[in-house]
């Protein structure tokens, strides 16, 4: 994902030659160290978690089971008790870092291209069932032209939905079916892409019957992180692609979007509230100049990015949690404290 700042951002000096619009940034310098702590972090979270995958796979289980046969969600003690546990998580963490590397240094090389001075890719590990919050880098100088802005907008969705693919192939070649078909605690809901896979590799039963191996897990996660990106709004790769093609379109577009979420969060999945708040957080886009104009090929490859859109965007990423099933349970989790809470201080109160 790309982040863009401000387009006059006062962290930078600007420094105008005498032909104007020519500027010259000055060099600053990358924390090199801080990237890479950061990147060996996420390899050791997302390893962690691909190791609790593949023990789920072995045992033919979802492989984002949670249930009582499985380990917990973040198993760091069963990994400090045999270390070589650790090795099992490869299959999964190389594959996401893979697919997330490509997709925000194709980011990054088409803006080293146009001479935008951008940030080297900063990932975020996080103890959570995939083991990062994904990876960003930030844009801090003016992009020059909608060209240059299509071009850095969806060189990161192409150079990461490539190895996705390959890796879904492998993985779902690798998946077998789940041993007892007992209900998970955490299923899964699979966008189009898979489907078509499963129809291509003529896999017998239904891809929620399927144990999916971890490198099959790691192409789900990264189609995931590529829909959410080119969801066509605010400063999302997919609302660079719109502003670069329609500048006037963008904010109405953007605001479609938003509104289009929150149906979406009450029926399917619940995490699209948490996307609509931020889609609506971030509707202006940076100054780009509107001339020239974005034509020819790059507007077939605009078409290209609504395909790709099309092939991984999941409407219920995990099923069984939308809004109105989530509700009544935090309603009922609330109902179930505020009653503890009571009698917990008439038992205090009882006892003075």
């Amino acid at each position: 994902m790309s982040e863009p700042a401000s387009p006059f951002p006062t962290a930078l000096e600007w420094e105008q030659q005498r032909q104007p619009g020519v500027w010259v940034i000055p060099a600053r310098h990358q924390r090199w160290w801080l990237y890479g702590l950061f990147f060996v972090l996420t390899m050791f979270s997302t390893t962690v978690v691909g190791a609790r995958m593949e023990f789920n796979f072995l045992h033919r289980q979802p492989v984002f089971s949670l249930n009582d046969d499985s380990l917990s969600l973040f198993p760091i003690g069963w990994i400090a008790q045999h270390p070589t546990n650790l090795l099992l998580g490869l299959p999964f963490s190389l594959t996401l870092m893979f697919i997330l590397f490509a997709h925000e240094m194709g980011h990054y090389l088409y803006a080293r291209h146009y001479r935008v001075y951008a940030t080297l890719p900063f990932f975020v590990p996080f103890p959570s069932l995939i083991g990062t919050l994904g990876a960003f880098i930030r844009i801090k100088s003016p992009i020059p032209s909608r060209a240059a802005l299509f071009d850095i907008g969806i060189a990161g969705p192409i150079a990461g939905f490539i190895p996705a693919c390959a890796a879904l192939l492998a993985g779902i070649s690798l998946s077998h079916p789940i041993a007892v078909p007992a209900a998970s605690e955490i299923q899964l809901g699979f966008p189009l892409a898979f489907h078509l896979a499963a129809r291509l590799l003529h896999i017998g039963v239904p891809l929620s019957a399927l144990s999916l191996h971890p490198i099959a897990a790691a192409a789900w996660v990264g189609m995931f992180a590529t829909a959410l990106n080119l969801l066509p709004g605010g400063q999302l790769d997919g609302g660079h692609i719109v502003f670069s093609t329609s500048p006037r379109l963008h904010r109405w577009i953007s605001m479609f979007t938003v509104f289009a979420l929150v149906p979406l969060g009450k029926y399917l999945w619940t995490g699209w509230f948490l996307w609509a708040v931020m889609l609506a957080l971030t509707l202006r886009h940076p100054r780009v100049p509107r001339y020239p104009d974005v034509s020819g090929r790059r507007r077939v490859l605009a078409l290209c990015a609504a395909l790709m859109l099309v092939l991984t965007f999941t409407p219920a990423p995990f099923t069984h949690s939308s809004g109105r099933d989530v509700w009544p349970e935090i309603r009922e989790g609330s109902r179930e404290t505020l009653h503890d809470l009571r009698d917990g201080i008439r038992h205090l109160l009882h006892r003075k």
